[in-house]
């Protein structure tokens, strides 16, 4: 049997009781872990113990998988009319959205975002199983015209079962990116969400059964990446693994996926975005739209516009009113309930101390900090927002993927140079462009090496249009009609109808 936590919330933006299951999820049960491990989950406003919950391993990630395979086999899957898990889908959405404040509270609370964002990523969580119910009973085959005496034709086939690893800078709206195109397609999970924040997650597992999810359907096991995220990652019986997090950790997901079975594996990995501002953009705009491509969810964003470029004839005037933006952010740090707080804490201690780590070593490396370079209080992982100038290609602030709230600010002459500045990076997941002039706007937009551009704005995504990156930033698509390719393998059949040997 697994223990229960509860917790009231009594804050400005949220004022009710939040009751999750600690426990392992397994063939539509609460279970204690086989080893009886634990994860300690740690509030980042206050640094303080939130509770503690289960801690899966290899054992019960066999269990799981043995469940997943059974459900398939036998209550989903083909098994399974698309129209009805479209139905089901749409049941957990509704459920999904009545209980919103409860996860936006929990997600606020184990993550560190600001309440009203964390309420807007499970009203985005709610869009994404919607926007798949509506595919369930679309995902077709063709028929191919080859000669008069065959019928040949193809079908969309699930893998069977799927593992699923999940980071902690959007919880929830990863799980439902995960979970919500594979059972729409006839796929079965097994999860892990991040041992950091893992509460939604177990939530949203107690929502399923309720919603006429099958048991064994989906099955949720946090615990450790190097157990569980590497037992998912090796398991035979897993057909196809789907990652976001780390390049560093995508590698080794990559690598263990290939040792038992060449398992499947779509990768939304690491990012170092380049945000380019030419001379014409609308200055007040551009600064508004840079200031939240990267202290947006205190800069933990895979997109974040870390790499800010800025053509010398408005250079001062966008250091000046940039800085301005960095400090009004800055200004309110605090309680992420809190009503005006526009900045929370970083995800954990060791975040904290990584981030630290690079502002420390771009001052060493002699760029300029225009603004923050400091933490924030005495509790909790607060880090100011930071503004570099002067910086350099060759800087670590520069090359490498920070995951924080600090801005690296780069001044280019013309299009061809800031285009060639832009791709010099391993990196290719997303980029921006703005500019008053269209055909420019179109030009670099095509010309930059990454998987997502926007134009004028940023870190603007949708349900239905594709998310992910070039290079060292990932493999395959997620969101959108896209991410069925993903989930499903095609099955050719011939059907002869006329030829005799």
């Amino acid at each position: 049997m697994s223990k229960s936590f509860t917790h009231q919330f009594d804050t400005p933006a949220y004022k009710g009781t939040a009751t999750i299951e600690t426990g392992l999820f397994i063939d539509g049960k609460w279970v204690a872990p086989v080893e009886g491990g634990e994860l300690e989950i740690v509030n980042p406003a206050t640094g303080k113990l939130i509770t503690k919950v289960a801690a899966g391993s290899k054992a019960d990630v066999d269990i799981a998988v043995d469940a997943a395979k059974k459900a398939y086999k036998t209550s989903w899957g083909l098994h399974v009319p698309g129209k009805e898990r479209g139905r089901i889908l749409s049941k957990l959405a509704d459920l999904i959205e009545a209980n919103q404040q409860e996860l936006a509270a929990l997600e606020s609370l184990n993550v560190g975002k600001l309440y009203k964002y964390a309420l807007g990523d499970i009203i985005g969580s709610t869009a994404t199983f919607r926007y798949y119910a509506g595919w369930a009973d679309k995902v077709h085959g063709k028929t191919i015209e080859t000669d008069e005496n065959k019928l040949a034709y193809t079908r969309h086939e699930p893998y069977g079962v799927c593992g699923g690893i999940i980071p902690w800078n959007f919880p929830f709206g990863m799980l439902s990116w995960k979970i919500a195109p594979a059972l729409a397609t006839g796929n079965v999970v097994v999860l892990k969400p991040s041992e950091i924040t893992p509460l939604t997650a177990l939530k949203f597992a107690g929502l399923l059964n309720e919603a006429g999810i099958p048991p064994g359907v989906v099955n949720i096991v946090p615990g450790y990446g190097p157990t569980v995220g590497q037992a998912i990652s090796e398991h035979p019986l897993i057909a196809k693994v789907a990652f976001t997090g780390s390049t560093l950790v995508g590698r080794k997901v990559l690598e263990a996926s290939s040792k038992t079975n060449l398992k499947v594996v779509t990768l939304e990995l690491g990012g170092k975005s380049p945000n380019i501002i030419f001379d014409d953009a609308d200055l007040e705009q551009a600064v508004k739209w840079a200031s939240m491509g990267i202290f947006f969810n205190m800069g933990q964003v895979c997109t974040a516009g870390s790499r800010i470029f800025v053509q010398e004839g408005i250079y001062p005037k966008f250091i000046e009113a940039f800085t301005a933006a960095a400090k009004q952010v800055g200004s309110a740090i605090g309680d992420p309930f809190g009503s005006n707080t526009s900045h929370g804490p970083q995800v954990s201690k060791t975040q904290f101390d990584r981030v630290m780590g690079y502002i420390e070593s771009g001052k060493k490396a002699g760029a300029n900090v225009l603004v923050g370079g400091e933490k924030f209080g005495d509790d909790g992982f607060f880090i100011q927002p930071t503004v570099f100038s002067e910086c350099k290609s060759d800087m670590a602030i520069v090359k490498e993927e920070i995951f924080g709230p600090v801005a690296a600010i780069i001044k280019f002459k013309d299009e061809s140079e800031v285009i060639e500045m832009a791709n010099d990076t391993v990196y290719g997941l997303a980029c921006a462009v703005f500019t008053e002039n269209v055909g420019r706007a179109i030009r670099v937009a095509h010309a930059l090496e990454a998987g997502m551009a926007w134009v004028n704005c940023y870190n603007s995504v949708d349900t239905n249009v594709p998310f992910g990156g070039y290079k060292q930033s990932g493999i395959g698509r997620e969101l959108g009609e896209y991410a069925l390719e993903t989930y499903t393998q095609v099955k050719s059949v011939h059907i002869n109808i006329g030829t005799r040997l």
